[in-house]
């Protein structure tokens, strides 16, 4: 048996994929334990997993406001990735780094996330074997298949013209990741090594191995990623794990379910649910005004409209796996989680970003012909419904989403994630 430590930071999306890799490595004889916030040793406590807490911690779901506050700092298309680093991650980084040490003071192998940024000069002074994951295909910052970026989407028509175009804008941009990084470079002269690479560009790579834990349906293998990296698919879990979540589906929600066509679903992942400001309202019109069924997922009992019509139904949390097969199509914020969830129910999706990943996400999504985006910033009651009609009016979104679902369906990313590993500790 081999312990192997997991490190992550984030929400559910940053946290669920590597559940399923823990409950696969668990169910294979191996001793898993994710280092991460404190907020999740509930839920990890229910699945049977260990929790070895590294900082920052998170608010918990009991104090809602505190998390809205957060999220609100984190969700600027601007300026929160910066702030992810500079508010959240660098202000941490020597507890992050004594923490991991003691979680993995007895470990075979570590297993980063990207914002895991202790990860790797920890690696360095005790030789660890490791395995560095990415999430979403933005984190390979590929010239050959450039991201769309938050900041500038529209950057992305000119980096695409030649990879030249894209690799000259990258050595601008790193000037900024740089300075970004600056902490991390402090604490490794302060560990006695030497600078390395950007922490949130080739450092974050491990040169054994390398998981790009998505679906090869949403981006291929390019010519600059790691030579080391290795496409996984998805790796899925999706309960939140709240004392009194039913097993299963609510029962009023498959009640609403059977009643009549399959609806619209409208959801905000479990981050930008925070920050949903006039969200579900304008979708309840839009729902209306396009003549569809909808069903709500608010997350916080403030974003559920006063009044629903008899069509419309809110749930604050639903398991997407059991419920987004059964409906019509899917509007969401573009996180990689729920990008990955309605991909892989073979449903088309309007994708409505807000920042990070999730320009890039949406924008893959649409390249596949699985959905359509409408930024944030661009949504409202008239421009929503009109998105609608083009998603549910046009036959060829549902035949390609369906498509890409069993493409994503065949692929079982959690245990591809399990080979990899215990290949790395056969050595």
């Amino acid at each position: 048996m081999s312990k192997i430590v997991i490190s992550t930071f984030g929400s559910f999306g940053d946290v669920h994929p590597y559940i399923a890799i823990a409950l696969e490595l668990k169910r294979r004889g191996h001793r898993p334990v994710i280092a991460t916030s404190e907020i999740y040793r509930e839920k990890l406590d229910a699945l049977g997993l260990e929790l070895h807490p590294v900082p920052p911690d998170l608010p918990g779901y009991d104090r809602p406001e505190e998390v809205a506050r957060m999220i609100s700092e984190m969700i600027d298309p601007k300026k929160g990735p910066e702030r992810v680093f500079t508010q959240f991650i660098n202000p941490h980084l020597r507890g992050m780094y004594d923490a991991l040490a003691e979680a993995t003071r007895d470990a075979d192998l570590l297993l980063t996330h990207v914002l895991s940024l202790a990860g790797p000069p920890l690696v360095e002074k005790t030789g660890i074997p490791w395995v560095s994951t990415v999430l979403a295909p933005i984190s390979l910052f590929s010239n050959y298949d450039p991201p769309v970026f938050p900041q500038m989407p529209w950057l992305y028509k000119v980096l695409k013209l030649h990879p030249s175009v894209s690799r000259a804008a990258m050595r601008v941009g790193r000037l900024k990741l740089d300075q970004m990084a600056a902490p991390v470079y402090k604490l490794r002269a302060e560990l006695g090594l030497k600078r390395g690479g950007n922490p949130m560009l080739e450092g974050q790579h491990s040169p054994r191995m390398v998981l790009a834990l998505f679906s090869t349906a949403i981006a291929k293998p390019q010519p600059d990623w790691p030579p080391q990296a290795r496409v996984t698919g998805f790796c899925f879990y999706d309960r939140r794990g709240r004392p009194g979540d039913e097993e299963r589906l609510d029962p009023n929600l498959l009640k609403f379910l059977d009643a009549g066509e399959p609806p619209v679903v409208f959801t905000l992942g479990s981050s930008a649910v925070y920050a949903a400001g006039n969200f579900y309202r304008d979708s309840v019109e839009a729902a209306r005004a396009v003549g569809v069924r909808a069903l709500l997922l608010t997350g916080e009992p403030w974003n559920r409209p006063a009044e629903l019509p008899e069509e419309v139904a809110a749930f604050d949390y639903a398991p997407y796996g059991e419920l987004l097969p059964r409906a019509r199509a899917v509007v969401h914020q573009g996180g990689i989680g729920t990008t990955a969830q309605g991909l892989r129910a073979g449903i088309p999706a309007l994708v409505m970003p807000f920042s990070h990943d999730q320009f890039d996400n949406g924008s893959r999504v649409a390249r596949v012909g699985a959905g359509r985006v409408l930024p944030q910033a661009k949504y409202n009651a008239s421009s929503a419904a009109k998105e609608l009609r083009a998603l549910l009016s046009e036959a060829g979104y549902t035949t390609r989403a369906a498509k890409v679902g069993e493409q994503i369906r065949y692929e079982n990313g959690a245990s591809a994630a399990a080979d990899a590993v215990e290949e790395v500790l056969r050595g």
